[in-house]
């Protein structure tokens, strides 16, 4: 089709302008009478035809006027002004006349000849009713790499997320490049950087490399939702925020260079390393495995002694025990949660593959790198034969384009499925029952405790002593409408709120009574001490009690139960670097 036609053009002049590593500006208008193309850069005759990029680092390179002859070669113009009109039939559903020379070629012709381009356009297409502007691109610093083939091709594959993006962002140089994805820097912003995925499938250290079209796009979409609910959950990782289809952005980190492997069932390659051990044997609790990224040695296993004698050191931080610790109990939680919201679509967590880095501006240890098809096995109902991971790519006898499909078809099964972990299962709510407004801001802290578990919270006014009928009114109000529901009842001095709720429901009842210095001993009684048949708990703490809510939803609302293992780990880190913290300042 023609627009589809004119799409290419566009492209194509975007392509000569980013790999050309020049500053410029693109835009595509629609108007009411005409498609026009501008692209629009300095045209005297005393300077270049296209503005080079102002940056020390391109100013410096020797081959700029080469690249200014390039660019007025590919315009053939004093002018860069090209401007191409197409009229479309108000009935948009007629079969638009197929073009039989290349637009583009037929513009830079009739421009070079003096001739009105508009005008001329005009007569070979149709009228467009509306006016839209597509994209403008103000800026693109180039990327620093070895050779100028490798510099067209880093150009063209982050050419799909230049058009996505906001125009404010400036792609540095190449960091890093993996066999799946690279890393380029933000020139603009100090510490975050662009991973940007591959259509690139490999197994066995590169041994086997295939190339999957619209892998990149089904990795980025999977690891930005995991890193999505590991963040949710309170998780440490780099994972900023999804830039576009096939990229996100992360904050910079020094990477360690060690792969953390934590199995929940034994198979592949641990059994060839533990014979004896039939597949399927179920580690309680978790088995954690470490190995040394070295390809050229297939990745060796290390100990935690191997591990500790190479004393690493990344943006200013040694690896010592204290770190060695935090990465291994931080791999046991970020399986458990993953595990715990894979169970939701009935699928088991197998094994998996994490990479911890040292971020450049904190200093902190946060999960790094990427989790997608390739870091784990995923066992739909726990049965080895419908896996869904790169394990069915691996164990292909011969790549053949049928068996890519499945491969594929796998991943986008995989992509499909991992957003739904980030939807609750069952959402709950908490009901708080005060007896009096005085008893407010303790209520409050409960409320606020509760939000942090991402659970609804309802504050309301009565007394079991004054009002029972208001009361059990109030609780009905509740039970009818089909949500799971915790009460908590807030009173001081006698409280007849608990007993009275915990006898006439069979939703959860926790006591927390406002107690004061004076009459606590006292007042508590009335809490603790229940007539038989009756169920209800005590807890004196706003912010446990709200804990012990979230603890209840969580046996159904994998999310609140995420949240919660997460505070478990973060708890015992925030104790773990003040114990290393207290030693340094004792030595």
């Amino acid at each position: 089709m023609e627009h589809l036609r004119i799409k290419n053009i566009q492209m194509e002049m975007l392509s000569v302008v980013l790999c050309s590593f020049c500053n410029k500006e693109f835009s595509y208008h629609r108007s009411t009478s005409s498609l026009k193309y501008h692209l629009n850069a300095k045209h005297s005759a005393a300077s270049p035809v296209v503005r080079a990029s102002t940056t020390p680092h391109a100013r410096s390179q020797p081959r700029q006027a080469t690249i200014d002859q390039t660019i007025r070669h590919k315009l053939n113009s004093t002018e860069t002004r090209v401007e191409m009109e197409k009229t479309y039939p108000e009935n948009r559903g007629m079969k638009r006349k197929a073009v039989d020379q290349d637009p583009l070629q037929t513009a830079m012709k009739k421009h070079n000849s003096g001739s009105d381009v508009a005008d001329n356009a005009a007569a070979q297409f149709k009228e467009e009713q509306d006016h839209i502007p597509i994209i403008k691109i103000s800026s693109v610093s180039s990327l620093a790499s070895p050779s100028p083939s490798s510099e067209r091709e880093d150009c063209r594959l982050i050419m799909s997320t230049a058009m996505t993006s906001a125009p404010d962002l400036k792609i540095g140089q190449k960091l890093n490049e993996g066999k799946t994805k690279q890393i380029f820097e933000l020139v603009d912003q100090h510490g975050l950087v662009l991973v940007q995925s591959k259509d690139q499938i490999t197994a066995g250290n590169a041994a086997r490399k295939d190339q999957m079209e619209g892998k990149a796009a089904i990795a980025n979409k999977t690891t930005s939702c995991v890193f999505k609910l590991l963040q949710e959950a309170g998780i440490k990782t780099a994972f900023v925020k999804q830039h576009s289809d096939t990229a996100f952005i992360a904050a910079q980190c020094e990477m360690i260079p060690i792969e953390w492997v934590c199995r929940r069932v034994a198979t592949g390659s641990f059994l060839k390393r533990n014979p004896g051990v039939k597949e399927g044997y179920r580690f309680s609790p978790l088995k954690m495995e470490m190995f040394f990224k070295d390809d050229a040695n297939n990745d060796p296993q290390w100990s935690e002694e191997q591990l500790l004698e190479a004393k690493f050191s990344l943006a200013g931080l040694t690896i010592g025990q204290c770190e060695v610790d935090i990465m291994n109990r931080s791999t046991v939680a970020i399986f458990e949660i993953l595990e715990k919201a894979w169970a939701t679509q009935n699928c088991t967590l197998v094994d998996m593959k994490i990479e911890f880095g040292v971020n450049i501006k904190t200093q902190d240890i946060v999960l790094a790198d990427v989790i997608d098809n390739d870091s784990w096995r995923l066992w739909p109902a726990g049965d080895r034969s419908q896996q869904k991971d790169k394990q069915v790519y691996r164990d292909l006898k011969e790549v053949t384009p049928e068996a890519m499909q499945m491969v594929k078809r796998n991943f986008e099964w995989v992509s499909e499925r991992v957003q739904l972990l980030l939807e609750p299962q069952a959402r709950g709510r908490v009901v708080v029952l005060m007896g009096s407004t005085s008893d407010m801001a303790h209520c409050d802290k409960i409320r606020k405790a509760c939000m942090s578990y991402g659970i609804s919270c309802v504050l309301r006014v009565t007394s079991a002593h004054k009002g029972p009928d208001e009361t059990l009114r109030i609780k009905a109000e509740y039970e009818g409408d089909g949500v799971p529901t915790v009460f908590v009842a807030v009173a001081g001095k006698s409280n007849g709120l608990g007993p009275v709720m915990s006898g006439n429901t069979a939703y959860p009842v926790i006591n927390c009574p406002p107690l004061t210095p004076d009459w606590a001993a006292q007042d508590v009684w009335s809490s603790l001490r229940m007539p038989s048949g009756l169920a209800c708990s005590t807890v004196i703490s706003p912010e446990a009690a709200a804990q012990f809510a979230a603890q209840i939803f969580g046996l159904t609302d994998h999310l609140v139960w995420c949240k919660l293992r997460a505070s478990i780990l973060n708890t015992w880190v925030s104790l773990r670097l003040a114990d290393k913290k207290l030693q340094a300042y004792n030595f």
